[in-house]
């Protein structure tokens, strides 16, 4: 048997983990709402989503060890957090695709980068969750493939499989969203 033991804060240390914690989220903010859109969240559950991932962030912020990325740990979070959300409202199919669009771009160039980030969203929208997850975390995040296990809690092999099966099934819905484009429509 182990010697691991769950060991809860000591009161003194409450306000200073709950400052830390919130000092965490806000600044990783951003991060977590592409997360959140990247697994499939629409604009209109995003902010209760959002909050869900700071509760359970807050929940297990005394658990989290500083020496490791925040990041994979967050998005460890907001999977789960995605997960629990579409297992509970899985009969909804409506989907809306972002609006942003970087000012500094001209409009033609704003156009292009729009309509390819949301091809990419469609795309991903074709993905299994977890399968889609593993793409998000490795080539979009760049998270290393030990940290994607650790933060998604599931073995090594596992994630390797999910990531080939994830970009050949990503590969495939772009090519065919590419010919749905390009089919002339009536």
């Amino acid at each position: 048997m182990s010697d691991l033991r769950l060991v809860s804060p000591h009161p003194s240390q409450i306000a200073a983990l709950n400052e830390a914690c919130l000092r965490a989220f806000q600044g990783e903010l951003p991060y977590i709402v592409r997360s959140l859109q990247r697994l499939g969240a629409t604009s209109f559950e995003m902010e209760d989503l959002a909050q869900d991932v700071f509760i359970a962030l807050r929940g297990s912020w005394h658990r989290y060890d500083v020496s490791r990325p925040l990041r994979p740990y967050l998005f460890g979070i907001v999977f789960r957090v995605v997960s629990a959300h579409k297992r509970k409202w899985s009969r909804e199919v409506p989907r809306e695709l972002s609006d942003y669009v970087d000012d500094k771009r001209n409009p033609d160039e704003a156009l292009e980068v729009k309509q390819a980030r949301a091809m990419v969203l469609a795309a991903l929208e074709r993905l299994p969750l977890p399968r889609r997850a593993v793409v998000v975390m490795h080539d979009i995040d760049e998270v290393p493939v030990v940290e994607i296990a650790s933060a998604l809690k599931i073995p090594l092999f596992t994630v390797y499989s999910r990531l080939r099966k994830g970009r050949i099934e990503l590969g495939t819905a772009l090519r065919r969203l590419a010919r749905e484009g390009a089919e002339p429509h009536g």
